[in-house]
């Protein structure tokens, strides 16, 4: 008769929800995507490292390109959830650009490495993952397009929208120099943007 004790509650490993099980496999799969680009990719890595089998992300994903675009929707929403949520309740022009700025950059710092490889080589994966980016941009847009109408009501849309593409590109670029410069921080990044956007927008503020 065998003395092994048996597994208790306490010892028993816990099943993951398929929740859990989902969030794990995108958590992993950023971390891997970002250290190591779409194409040098592996599923079966990242599979190990979920400690799952190799078909069970596939069920869960269909496909590496899927697993990717998941990973960059669940990206879109959570930007976009936690930029809203810095500005709301704020009526200050630049309170606003500055909270929303650093939001941003917060978001950008906790998702560093796959945020790089995605915007230094956005044609290095599938084209679904291509336009997965191009949503989130078009998200991006569309939100600081709308605080622009807002507080700079009588900016014709020509110009409304260079501005916001403007505002796009340098927070990018700036995402990337900070990238590799651990001394600056995400409301260093935050602040250089809002003083930058305020000096060029602050005229046409109502």
């Amino acid at each position: 008769m065998s003395s092994a004790t048996p597994p208790t509650p306490r010892t028993r490993r816990r099943r993951m929800s398929r929740a859990e099980r989902e969030r794990q496999m995108l958590d992993v799969a950023e971390e891997v995507f970002g250290e190591r680009g779409y194409q040098a990719t592996s599923m079966d890595e990242i599979a190990e490292r979920c400690g799952v089998s190799k078909p069970m992300i596939y069920e869960y994903f269909g496909s590496k390109e899927g697993l990717l675009t998941a990973c960059i929707a669940r990206s879109r929403a959570e930007l976009y959830e936690v930029t809203l949520k810095a500005m709301a309740g704020v009526t200050d022009p630049r309170e606003i650009l500055e909270r929303g700025m650093t939001a941003y950059f917060e978001f950008v710092g906790s998702h560093s490495r796959s945020f790089t490889m995605l915007l230094t080589d956005p044609h290095g994966g599938p084209p679904a993952g291509a336009a997965a980016i191009q949503e989130t941009r078009r998200q991006q847009s569309e939100l600081i397009a709308g605080v622009l109408r807002t507080f700079a009501a009588g900016l014709p849309e020509p110009d409304l929208a260079a501005f916001t593409e403007i505002i796009m590109g340098a927070s990018e670029r700036l995402s990337l120099w900070q990238t590799g410069r651990p001394e600056v921080g995400a409301r260093d990044a935050a602040r250089y943007m809002t003083d930058f956007c305020w000096n060029g927008l602050s005229p046409y503020v109502t």
